[in-house]
């Protein structure tokens, strides 16, 4: 290797506070001799590949009532539940009950849950309550899907 030129480049990325800097190290043999040069390259900011539209993300937008509308619905015994009461626009507490063969104790839960995101009305006579699908509600719900498409 007398009197030839080798550059042999190797790269380095090293995170600073500004971003990533690319730093590419030479090594060069050069008479049986060896010379290091390194160079650095900041880059300047990336471009878009497009125009981004101007931020329009407000608190009050009814995220919150959508997520909680369809974490609801993220159960599938609430869905037969819900189902059940729109079959027959209204159903009472104690015929859900031995209909899906769970515990008074977890129809209800799943009803509060229901009724707390707004899909559920209910209404006590007497001794019992009888529950109606909010079609307001679950139509809200279909309108926030779709825009998101």
């Amino acid at each position: 290797m007398d009197g030839a030129l080798v550059r042999a480049p190797q790269i380095f990325w090293a995170r600073s506070r500004a971003g990533h800097i690319l730093t590419t190290v030479y090594t060069t043999l050069y008479y049986g001799h060896m010379a290091t040069e390194t160079i650095t390259v900041t880059p300047t900011q990336p471009s878009a590949c497009c125009p981004l539209p101007a931020p329009h993300f407000h608190e009050d937008d009814g995220a919150e009532e959508s997520a909680a509308l369809f974490k609801a619905l993220a159960d599938p015994t609430r869905l037969r539940i819900l189902r059940a009461i729109s079959s027959v626009n209204e159903l009472c507490e104690c015929n859900i009950v031995p209909a899906f063969g769970l515990s008074q104790p977890t129809i209800s839960y799943h009803l509060k849950v229901l009724r707390e995101a707004g899909l559920v009305q209910s209404e006590r006579r007497g001794q019992w309550v009888y529950h109606t699908v909010n079609q307001k509600a679950l139509l809200g719900a279909v309108r926030n899907l779709t825009e998101i498409a």
